[in-house]
């Protein structure tokens, strides 16, 4: 076999595509660099003599490796102690500009996703994210093209149907996040729920690994409360926040001695926070320490 220079390697050309697709299918950057790491594997082991398009070839391993290991997780998950979330990851304020983009790997976009089956997921990523046919996608998931139209459409009008409003306006929330950021740091109470929409949901993630709300948290003294509470205990001790740009949308990093140790994500409506979630379990936090360059 030839060797080739990194540079012409068709993996390492497409491997922001690659991470991206299977981060999406996913919602975990650990599966998804597992992911990666299996392609790769399969890629080098292959005849590449034989492999007319490589990108196309590449996108539909990750893509039923992906759907292979989401299959698995699902009686995962059903399990899991507390919310699931998807774990968050930092992203290019780049990609902030680029709305459709932006929303499509939104942790508000991944929640939904989490509720269609693996398959629907699969092609509505392919068709509604990155463009694909229904035939390229019929010949990347080995089904009738007639399936995959019925597919795409069953899982668009589902997404669509759940898929949040919000507000989109960067300096809005931009203002608001130094507001919560100020009013969690200063254990404003008032100010905090003065943030918070009168219908606001409160989700946290910890997994069992950490202490956290093990059911969802309605209204804003409630979850004001509880968000105050958790930044007082000892094991918060020393934390900062600072804003970053977490999965396309700006957001805030809880840092304990300068590394990562929760993040916010949230909906901004009417000028208010309505959906917010908190990832505290330290396995899901790997992506708060990754570049900002791995989605396209």
């Amino acid at each position: 076999m030839v060797d080739r220079a990194p540079a012409q390697d068709p993996f390492i050309e497409h491997r922001r595509l690659l991470f991206a697709t299977a981060y999406r299918m996913l919602g975990t950057v650990t599966d998804a660099e597992d992911v990666l790491q299996d392609t790769w594997l399969k890629w080098n082991d292959t005849d590449r003599s034989t492999v007319q398009y490589p990108k196309s070839y590449l996108v539909r391993t990750v893509t039923n490796l992906s759907l292979n290991r989401l299959t698995s997780a699902k009686a995962t998950r059903e399990t899991y102690v507390g919310p699931w979330l998807p774990e968050p990851l930092l992203t290019s304020p780049n990609i902030a500009e680029e709305t459709e983009l932006a929303d499509t790997v939104s942790t508000a976009m991944l929640v939904v996703l989490e509720t269609l089956s693996p398959v629907e997921r699969a092609v509505f990523l392919l068709r509604e994210v990155f463009g694909y046919s229904h035939a390229e996608i019929a010949d990347t998931l080995d089904k009738p093209e007639t399936t995959v139209r019925q597919i795409a459409h069953r899982a668009r009008a589902h997404v669509q149907s759940r898929r949040p409003r919000f507000d989109t306006d960067k300096a809005e929330r931009a203002h608001i996040t130094d507001q919560f950021m100020a009013a969690c740091a200063g254990g404003d109470l008032n100010a905090l729920m003065d943030l918070l929409a009168p219908d606001v949901t409160a989700w946290s993630d910890g997994g069992g690994v950490v202490t956290a709300a093990r059911r969802p948290l309605h209204g804003p003294d409630h979850v004001a409360r509880w968000i105050l509470g958790v930044l007082a205990k000892p094991v918060a001790a020393g934390f900062t926040l600072e804003s970053a740009d977490i999965n396309g949308e700006l957001g805030a990093l809880a840092l304990i001695g300068g590394n990562p140790g929760a993040a916010f994500t949230y909906d901004i409506v009417d000028g208010r926070i309505q959906n917010l979630r908190f990832q505290v379990n330290p396995h899901k936090l790997k992506g708060l320490y990754m570049g900002t360059d791995t989605l396209g």
